[in-house]
């Protein structure tokens, strides 16, 4: 039976980086995925995600600081342009832009506050409803292109990949684990580290974890969400459309430039955390929700004129959700289980890498809100 040092599941955006960290200090490493890398089953494919600063803690804006060092680095290795710079615009009561500013202006973000009537001036094809804040610095990330590349360097270092293989469980001590496959292929380990995304609700019972850290693991949520392309009304002011995000009392929604996913010619809008719950990633049928639908229409003619409020696609995709939308990063005996998400995860990817190599390495350590006790403390207080 093949052993390795590091056996990843999971090569989604979280996963890849973790094991490009892995192999470039030198590990021998196995990333093993359940079908392809980035596929569309999962949360990281596409070429759409949203890459901000602007967070109401700061927090989380400075470890954006951080990931954005990874990202340079990864586009320097492997020579592709992986985020498209569009700025933000943030408004809407509930997501509070004067908040944002001051977490920006914590860490030296540029940034500019603007009256709801300035903004409109600025970008007419979107209606405000309150002050705005403006960042630059915000932009579109290709999650496929940025999968491969970390793929490609993890494999350039050494990591051996193997797709079409779906982890049945993890049996065994540190030291000393055996990965079964749902087809009976096993792999023998010393260390393993599970990036499954949505999947980790199925896979948690099937791992040899303490019962006292599985006990500290908040509640999951996996969600199917949807997303729609809504084409530009007028296609020469393409190059003017920021991303957005517009929480008011009631709706949350947001928007980013769809590149590739959209051919180029349309928008992307979702309702946040507006699709169904699922037990796990394996309960997703890809069926749109026609009410869902039919909201945000509704809000793309109330609040976005500048597009045609007819969708030209649609797709749904996975949001896995802990209670304070914080991530998990741990680690019991030699089992490190990743979860970044909560549908903000992305943009932080060459950074849970290199908190992920850290953590199964002991070499580091990680903000202590990612750990289970804390979380399992602060979810207890919502």
């Amino acid at each position: 039976m093949e052993s390795f040092e590091y056996v990843v599941v999971g090569a989604g955006l979280s996963g890849a980086a973790t094991a490009w960290q892995l192999a470039a200090r030198g590990h021998d490493v196995a990333l093993l995925e359940r079908t392809t890398p980035a596929n569309d089953a999962g949360s990281s494919h596409g070429s759409a995600r949203i890459f901000r600063y602007a967070y109401p803690d700061a927090f989380y804006t400075g470890l954006v600081l951080e990931a954005k060092a990874g990202w340079d680095e990864l586009a320097r290795l492997s020579g592709k342009q992986l985020i498209t710079p569009t700025g933000a615009v943030d408004y809407g009561a509930v997501r509070q832009p004067e908040r944002l500013a001051a977490a920006l202006s914590t860490h030296g973000i540029e940034h500019e506050l603007v009256t709801a009537k300035e903004a409109q001036d600025r970008w007419g094809q979107i209606a405000f409803d309150t002050d705005v804040l403006w960042h630059p610095g915000a932009g579109v990330i290709d999650a496929y292109e940025s999968v491969a590349a970390m793929v490609d360097q993890a494999v350039t270092h050494g990591a051996a990949l193997h797709t079409n293989w779906a982890v049945a469980s993890i049996k065994g001590t540190a030291g000393d684990y055996i990965l079964t496959s749902e087809d009976g292929r096993a792999f023998k380990a010393a260390n393993v580290v599970v990036a499954a995304g949505g999947w980790l609700p199925q896979l948690l019972g099937s791992l040899s974890l303490p019962a006292g850290f599985l006990a500290g693991m908040p509640r999951i949520e996996v969600r199917q969400e949807q997303a729609y392309h809504f084409p530009y009304a007028d296609q020469a002011a393409i190059e003017t459309w920021p991303t957005f995000i517009h929480k008011r009392e009631g709706w949350q929604a947001y928007g980013l430039p769809g590149g590739r996913d959209a051919g180029f010619r349309g928008q992307k809008v979702a309702e946040y955390n507006g699709g169904k719950i699922l037990p796990s990633a394996a309960d997703q049928d890809g069926l749109i929700d026609p009410a869902n639908r039919r909201r945000v229409i509704d809000y793309v003619e109330k609040y976005l004129p500048g597009l045609v409020p007819e969708p030209y696609a649609e797709t749904t995709c996975l949001f896995t959700n802990t209670p304070t939308e914080d991530f998990i990063i741990d680690r019991a005996g030699g089992i490190t289980v990743l979860s970044p998400c909560s549908g903000h995860g992305a943009k932080f990817a060459p950074l849970i890498g290199q908190l992920g190599a850290d953590l199964a390495t002991g070499s580091g350590t990680v903000p202590e809100q990612f750990r289970l006790a804390p979380q399992a403390t602060a979810a207890g207080a919502h």
